[in-house]
């Protein structure tokens, strides 16, 4: 008689449902109950102690987490951290968006117009909450050349068609592909894009006044150091000093510095000193916002303003979108606050720039787009919610309403030096290294160089070319070489084979002498129709006339006959695949242990004997202990990415931790929590269940009366696990804001709460555990959807348990084993 388990049908998160009323006697009761307290002090029913525990819960809410979800009327509140990081933002935005207005030849004022629009109508409409938009070094060089071409009335069109444009692409969500470009390609255009910025500030900071290209600014740059201005560039040495002074100063006093921002500190370090001086020098000059340029119907050439509006779309789109990501990954390695930011919803965010350029051209601002680095100090100083950015916004609308006595007083040379350091810093090191080490310098130098000679879209435009000739070249890079050994004749090809190759391949395979023993070995991910083709019709031809043929990948391994003659469906990193690699299954199997071995000792071995013979000098500290079930379809190394030394395993049936004292005669899974715990001192313990158990099913299936059999017997240690899974005082584990799909997924989530509980009990890992040097962690792995979850927490005494879905990291964060 199989085990009754029994199903709910509500949701253990809703705990605000009305308690059942009985007409008794005339009075109403709760669920037939009193409603007294009880000796414990919670409400006399397990539904009302759950609604007890969840209203202490909500009492003592971290002071940074997020509003929860759900309707009902709040009143607007405004964390402390956003308060602050929203003050630290506006200092470094107020000095930049003037610098960059000043760099476009557009007024002043476009500058600080884009920035509070940026910051109130990106912060409240976009999909990246912790992202800040504003004018940007990035769109510096374009917006400059459209001023120049068309004025500044015209620009302000052109912005606000481009805003509409990305409201379309937002529409057709087409905002992942922004990301499909080349980082090579990206790179190289900032890069560009920074130099031309810093060549054309250079002259500023001379004392002069930039030219219309990169290339004529070069060239006039002799005459400008001949006739320097020396009120201008004391003040621009001076910003560029504080500049790369400030956040190296050492010790406590450096520390409290560091709280104003370098780029404050150097314009006001500059402003001073020109104003204490009484240098006469350029300075700002905010004009009377009553006077403020508005936009007006383009004029010009219909060809020339539609790809101005391409470009501020494309780049602008771009940058706000490769910004957007580079800020998921900051706050995923932000520790400091602990909230849960959601991550970026791109095409969200796409139209929260359109809107905003929309608004900005309208208004009389500049383009708008993602700014990193205000972006990071935002994350950095810790802001929780959108509410950050928008609030940078509005301190920049009252500096920009107020201040103006204050602002007029900035020297133009400061505020030249400031972005000419910012456009220097868009040559990065790091992604200088990243493009070295991935082999695409030679994209990275062409489109830098052919955004500074040509201008930006041109510059793209030749470095996506570039990408793909280079894409081709490696395509049709295929290295086919001969040679005999011990009377076999050997040919390799190196690289991809496609019908470029075909002629090589065709004349080295016809120097091999008739009737001939001849071994092809290919090496390469990819080999279209021609190429095999080739090899299939000499292999014909070879063995017609008396001839061997075996082909081989570079380890030696055997690879598949054509598609005609074999039905194998093995990938390469499967060789174990259901042994189906071979067409003679009962063959593979009998030799799969020496063919493994054969195959670890030829290909493996030589890649990780370094490390194994470091592990084997030192010892083994690994990192976690990891308890798991003995299925056969769970491979800890690959879910986990780990290898030798990360991991101490243990793999029992179910995943099982038996209570201290129960274990009766096995005492293995208490002795090497022990030796993992106590000698090993591993920083954490995971337990990872995963879909479809068998143990589990048994445990729901076996009659209560039968043979204790040694199986049997090992499963009394999951009965905690059904009975919790059965009781109504305990919620019931969700995974990934889902109920559990059946008996055996709901049995399989709680077995792993229970078996932290048991684990809890072991007296090592209680004492790790008061003393804060371990970590306990859950794991529910679905083997059929290749997807692992964590339990949001492991805490006893948590309400809701539930699993959350692990997401993939982008390949840029994932960390390269030494």
């Amino acid at each position: 008689m199989s085990a009754c388990v029994p199903t709910r049908t509500d949701d253990p998160s809703h705990k605000t449902r009305k308690p059942r009323k009985s007409r008794k006697n005339g009075k109403s009761q709760k669920n037939g109950k009193s409603g007294k307290p009880q000796k414990d002090g919670t409400a006399g029913t397990s539904r009302e102690a759950r609604l007890f525990r969840t209203i202490l819960a909500s009492c003592f809410q971290r002071p940074h987490s997020p509003p929860p979800p759900g309707g009902g009327r709040r009143r607007f509140r405004i964390a402390g951290a956003d308060l602050s990081a929203s003050i630290s933002v506006f200092l470094i935005a107020l000095p930049l968006s003037l610098g960059i207005a000043l760099a476009t030849g557009a007024p002043l004022q476009a500058g600080l117009v884009a920035a509070a629009v940026g910051g109130i109508v990106v912060g409240r409409l976009g999909g990246a909450p912790l992202q800040v938009s504003g004018p940007a070094a990035g769109l510096t060089v374009v917006t400059a050349d459209l001023i120049q071409r068309y004025g500044w009335r015209t620009t302000c069109a052109i912005t606000v068609l481009a805003g509409l444009a990305q409201l379309g692409l937002a529409a057709l969500r087409v905002a992942r592909s922004a990301l499909a470009v080349s980082p090579a390609i990206v790179h190289g255009m900032l890069a560009g894009i920074g130099v031309t910025i810093a060549l054309a500030q250079l002259h500023i900071v001379l004392g002069g006044t930039p030219q219309s290209s990169a290339v004529d600014n070069v060239v006039a740059l002799p005459a400008q150091l001949a006739d320097l201005h020396p009120a201008a560039f004391s003040a621009s040495v001076l910003t560029v000093a504080v500049l790369l002074v400030w956040p190296r100063i050492p010790g406590r006093a450096g520390r409290l510095v560091r709280k104003i921002p370098a780029a404050l500190a150097a314009v006001a370090g500059a402003t001073t000193f020109a104003v204490v001086a009484g240098l006469s020098l350029p300075r700002v000059d905010l004009p009377s916002w009553s006077s403020h340029a508005l936009p007006q119907l383009p004029e010009g050439p219909m060809l020339g303003i539609l790809a101005a509006v391409l470009t501020i779309t494309l780049v602008g789109s771009v940058e706000s979108l490769l910004s957007a990501v580079a800020v998921d990954k900051l706050v995923g390695a932000r520790k400091e606050p602990d909230v849960r930011i959601p991550r970026a919803q791109l095409d969200r965010e796409l139209a929260g720039q359109g809107a905003a350029n929309v608004v900005s051209g309208a208004l009389g601002g500049l383009p708008i787009t993602g700014v990193a680095v205000r972006s990071a100090a935002n994350v950095s100083a810790g802001a929780v919610s959108r509410n950050a950015t928008m609030l940078h916004g509005l301190w920049i609308a009252v500096a920009a309403l107020l201040l103006v006595p204050l602002l007029d007083l900035i020297p133009l040379a400061a505020l030249a030096a400031l972005v000419m350091v910012v456009g220097v810093q868009m040559v990065s090191i790091t992604h200088l290294r990243s493009v070295k080490r991935n082999r695409e310098v030679l994209v990275y130098a062409v489109t830098l160089a052919a955004v500074v000679v040509t201008g930006v879209l041109e510059g793209v435009v030749i470095g996506v070319a570039v990408a793909v000739a280079v894409a081709l070249h490696r395509l049709t890079r295929t290295r086919i070489t001969t040679d005999e050994q011990e009377g076999i004749h050997r040919v390799r090809a190196r690289g991809q084979l496609t019908f470029l190759a075909v002629p090589r391949l065709s004349r080295t395979l016809g120097q091999v002498p008739h009737g001939a023993d001849c071994v092809v070995e290919l090496d390469g991910s990819f080999m279209d129709h021609a190429a095999y083709e080739a090899l299939h019709d000499w292999q014909t031809s070879h063995v017609a006339q008396g001839g061997t043929v075996e082909f081989t990948g570079r380890s030696g391994g055997r690879i598949s006959e054509p598609a005609t003659q074999t039905h194998c469906s093995c990938r390469p990193w499967t060789p174990w695949r259901n042994h189906h690699c071979d067409a003679s299954p009962l063959h593979a199997t009998a030799h799969q242990l020496a063919s493994g071995l054969s195959s670890f000792q030829r290909n493996t071995a030589p890649l990780v004997r370094e490390e194994l013979a470091r592990l084997a000098r030192e010892g083994q500290r690994p990192s976690q202990l990891f308890l798991t079930c003995a299925d056969s379809r769970l491979v800890t190394s690959m879910i986990t990415a780990s290898g030798p030394g990360d991991l101490f395993t243990v793999r029992n049936v179910g995943n099982l931790v038996p209570l201290p004292g129960a274990e009766s005669s096995d005492d293995s899974v208490a002795a090497a929590i022990e030796y993992a715990v106590d000698v090993l001192k591993v920083d954490s313990i995971t337990i990872c269940g995963h879909s479809g158990c068998g143990a589990m099913q048994a445990l729901l299936s076996s009659p209560p009366q039968g043979a204790q059999t040694p199986l049997r017997r090992w499963l009394q240690h999951g009965m905690p696990s059904l009975e919790r899974m059965r009781s109504r005082h305990r919620s019931w584990a969700r995974i990934s804001g889902r109920m559990p799909s059946d008996a055996v997924e709901q049995l399989c989530l709680t077995n792993v709460v229970q078996q932290l509980e048991h684990l809890r009990a072991h007296e090592a890992v209680a004492r790790r555990l008061a003393e804060g040097t371990l970590a306990l962690h859950g794991m529910y792995f679905h083997v059929g959807e290749a997807q692992a979850y964590l339990l949001a927490s492991s805490d006893e005494h948590e309400i809701d348990v539930v699993f959350d879905r692990v997401t993939p990291a982008p390949p840029a964060l994932e960390k390269s084993r030494a």
